[in-house]
């Protein structure tokens, strides 16, 4: 079983990319990130056209999130229960792997957080406490479950191009990773650090100052499987290839397999 995630950065403008990719890898199931449009304009039609249902959560302009699956979904959760919040970050749905029996699909698209002692990274920190309680709450309904999605978070150094200059800078401030830590002690297991990797593995690239071409990219898109998961997983890559595409999203997909 293959499942990947992807922040699109606009489905509008990325569709014949997710299109395309797709058709070149026939994942089971694909969570996107940042849609920027409303559900009443999400592509249903063309993605059934290839074999793919969808549960969406939209918004105009900004954020939004989706899982689009080949097989089929059921208890489709939107947002973070008990957390007042008007901005569409977080779909959950459980996935009928058949041979692998039911998975818990987490998909987010977490807090940039702006720059660290703002509003904003104020409002980062609130959510990712919110959501450690609910990632906290389905793990105790569900064993077998995948965080996955666009964290906005580096892990720690090996996970950025410029661990010195970027210092304490957002993405890599000691209270980010500190959650990313607290998400892992839940009994969550960061898939893509299982295997060996190769140095200077990035998920996400500036389009400025030719970000990609010399890569200087960070790894904040990231796939967390539980315990139960843990040992069935068997490789866990970043596909560099749509970074290639014309008008590309700055984010590449990442995919994990389960054995």
């Amino acid at each position: 079983m293959h499942i990947a995630t992807w922040n699109v950065n606009s489905l509008n403008v990325r569709l014949p990319q997710v299109l395309q990719w797709l058709a070149e890898n026939p994942v089971d199931v694909l969570c996107l990130q940042e849609l920027k449009l409303v559900d009443e304009k999400f592509p249903h039609a063309e993605l059934a056209a290839i074999g793919y249902a969808a549960q969406a959560f939209g918004q105009k302009t900004y954020n939004g999130v989706a899982i689009l699956s080949r097989l089929p979904l059921h208890d489709t959760m939107r947002n973070i229960p008990g957390f007042a919040d008007e901005q569409a970050r977080v779909i959950s749905a459980t996935v009928d792997a058949r041979t692998q029996g039911e998975i818990r699909i987490i998909n987010g698209y977490f807090v940039n957080g702006q720059e660290p002692g703002s509003d904003k990274f104020q409002y980062k920190m609130q959510w990712l406490e919110h959501l450690h309680a609910l990632v906290h709450e389905q793990l105790r309904l569900h064993p077998r479950l995948v965080l996955l999605g666009d964290f906005n978070i580096t892990p720690d150094d090996r996970d950025t191009w410029d661990p010195v200059g970027l210092k304490d800078t957002i993405h890599h401030t000691v209270e980010e990773r500190a959650a990313f830590q607290s998400l892992q002690a839940l009994g969550l297991h960061d898939a893509f650090r299982l295997f060996p990797q190769a140095e200077k593995s990035f998920s996400w690239w500036d389009y400025r100052m030719l970000g990609f071409q010399k890569n200087r990219g960070l790894r904040i898109d990231h796939i967390l499987v539980s315990n139960a998961l843990q040992a069935s997983v068997t490789q866990c890559s970043i596909d560099r290839a749509p970074r290639k595409y014309p008008k590309p999203s700055d984010h590449a997909p990442v995919i994990v397999t389960l054995g």
